[in-house]
Formats: structure tokens, sequence, C-alpha cells
């Protein structure tokens, strides 16, 4: 089958963790033979960010990490028409321009065999009115990253059909590098957040470290002047922005790492971390995570991961990770059990047969059963 996935960004992941996700997901798809593709405006926010922050060779660079990925750019004059006239499945994510998601959802009212999915994988459906004014009447279903947003859908009448679809990590780059020297104490790899964060990066990251005076690493964008200056003042290490295909080497060189989710996140949208949960427990390094609600048991605390209620048991759970060679070795083991069990990017490509044998169009429906006979 060919899949059509329009994206804020395939080739940027420059504070866009959903290219991310999305690499991973057409690589399986690749894998199984099917067509995938990825349409992306050529004056994506991310995209533009990553040119003007790091220049030519950051966009260069993602034919070679993802030599089987192909993304094309669009602008104005674009004939979306012709695209997905030869698709079978399309997937809008909700960064898309509201007048496009209108637009595609035109053509498949009009008789476009296509099955349509609207893919939502953000806080604004319950943070502002974003989506209230999308035109999803037309698309067979939405996917929500989480039940809280799925029933957040629900409950507003957005869309036909709302599925459950967690994030999951693409572990044919993220796995465990056993011969990798250990080099430094500690890494956390996330953007500073429009504010939505702040307080919490100093009370379970920068305080922490500078109490404990331990090695710490942090890579991402959009850091403001102050916070630079209190990561210098706590003895971290700031290296800027990080091209995701470099993080699993990064997290080899740390014995521990840390996941301090947005305050939206937190608190509006339980049970959905960020997907660098999942690539850290995917890499085999422990991590100790500042609050959230895993209400729909996507892990097992205490044991995949360690909670931290404040920034003092932040302190207490790290230098035990970095004394403690079996308790880092048992977190390491019980993380990757977990991935390899429920979270990777083919359970997901799974779970997106499933729900497109439930919600397809007629002809979607009848290349999965043919496919499945024929397996």
């Amino acid at each position: 089958m060919r899949f059509v996935f329009y994206t804020h960004s395939l080739v940027s992941d420059w504070n866009h963790g959903n290219a991310h996700f999305l690499r991973g997901i057409m690589r399986e798809l690749l894998s199984r033979g099917h067509d995938a593709i990825a349409l992306e405006p050529k004056d994506g926010w991310s995209r533009n960010n990553l040119l003007a922050h790091q220049g030519p060779a950051a966009i260069e660079r993602f034919a070679v990490d993802f030599p089987e990925l192909t993304s094309v750019s669009y602008g104005d004059d674009f004939d979306h028409e012709s695209w997905l006239d030869t698709a079978d499945v399309v997937m809008v994510h909700e960064w898309t321009e509201p007048e496009l998601v209108a637009r595609i959802g035109r053509v498949r009212s009009s008789g476009g065999p296509f099955t349509l999915l609207f893919h939502d994988t953000h806080h604004r459906a319950v943070s502002s009115d974003a989506i209230s004014s999308l035109a999803l009447d037309a698309y067979d279903a939405v996917l929500a990253f989480g039940e809280t947003l799925r029933e957040r859908y629900l409950r507003a009448g957005w869309g036909r059909q709302v599925f459950t679809w967690h994030e999951a990590v693409d572990d044919r780059l993220f796995h465990p590098s056993p011969y990798a020297s250990k080099d430094a104490d500690l890494i956390w790899v996330g953007n500073w957040g429009d504010e939505e964060r702040s307080a919490e990066i100093h009370n379970f990251l920068i305080e922490p470290v500078c109490r404990l005076g331990i090695r710490g690493t942090v890579r991402g964008v959009r850091y403001p002047r102050p916070a630079l200056t209190a990561l210098r003042d706590a003895g971290i290490a700031y290296g800027g922005w990080i091209a995701n295909a470099e993080v699993p080497a990064a997290f080899a060189a740390h014995r521990v790492t840390v996941h301090i989710p947005r305050r939206p996140y937190a608190e509006l949208l339980p049970g959905i971390p960020t997907i660098r949960v999942f690539e850290a427990l995917a890499s085999g390094i422990p991590l100790v995570s500042a609050p959230w609600n895993d209400s729909e048991g996507l892990f097992r605390p205490g044991q995949d991961f360690l909670f931290a209620r404040d920034g003092s048991e932040m302190a207490r759970h790290l230098t035990d990770i970095i004394n403690d060679p079996a308790l880092a070795n048992s977190l390491a083991l019980a993380g990757l059990e977990t991935i390899a069990a429920r979270h990777t990017c083919r359970h997901r490509v799974d779970q997106l047969f499933d729900i497109l044998a439930q919600s397809g169009s007629l002809h979607v429906a009848k290349q999965i059963t043919a496919r499945e006979a024929a397996e």
C-alpha cells in the first residue's frame, strides 16, 4: 500500500519530536514492502530554524542518516490532489495548516478512495481552541497519542472514530551500546519549552546536579540567556542542538538521564510521556523522571525507571544509580524489556493496521484482508 504523511517536517527534528516517531513508522512500513512518503511545507518553522541555527549541512545530513526515507516539500502552488490520488492511506498531522486540513478532507469526501487519518501529538486540544476550528468531518479516524486526548476528541465530537495511538521508539536506531565508554554522569536531551517547564528544569536538573557536583550535559534548543547562565553556574555543559540520530551515542556515553515533562502534559494529559522516555529506555540508560501520572500503565515505575517527587529525591536517585552499578543495570534491563515487549515502531505499525481494518475505506480494507490471507 502507499502511505502519504502530511507532517510539519520529516527532515528537521529541531524542536520537533514528532519527526522521530514518523521516521520510525515510515522505516517500518518500508521494511514490510509498503510505499511511504512525507509531504512537508518548504517554509516550516522547524526546518527554517534548523537551517538558520545549524546551516545547510544539518538539512543535508537527513539523507545520510535516513537514506531510505523520502520527503517532498510543498508550497502554495503544490498539486496536492495528484499526490492524494495515488494514496491508499493519508495521515495528516495536527500542525498542518487548517486550510490544507480542510482541502484534504474535501478530496476525501468527493470520492477519494484513500483512508484519511488525523494524527494529534500535542496538548493544544486541551489547552487551547486550535483544534475545534479544524474541518475533520471527512476524516475516517483520529489517532490521539494518549487516552486522555482521545477522550477529549470524543467529548467534543471531533472525528467519526478516535483511537489511542501512542508514540514509540525506532529500535533500529535506539538500542544499547554495551562497549561505549561512559565518560560522564548525567545527560538530559530536551528543549527549553516555551516556559512550560522552566521551574521544573531548575528543580529536577540544575539544582540536583549542582548539589551533587556531578558532571552533567544538556542538549537541546531555545534556551534563553538566564537558563544558559544557570547551567554554566551548575557546572553543566550545554551542547545545543543534537540530531536525533546522534542521541543513542550521547546516551551511551553517560550513566543516567532524566525526564522532565512539560507542565501542560503532566497536568492536562496524564499518561502521555514524551518520546524521549521511550528512546532512553531503548538505549539502555537508567532514567529518573520528574512527576507525571502513568495512568495507562505504559511502564513499570520503580522497575523500568524511578520517579522523583522533588529535587531532593531526584538527587538521591541520581546518587544511587551512579554509585550502584547493580541498580543501574537492573533499571536498564527492565526498561529494555518493556520497550521490546510493547513500545517499538513495529508495535505501532501493527496497531495502525488494526485501526485501518476497523476504520479504513473499502479499498484499503480489501488490501489489508488480501495481505493477511497471503501471510
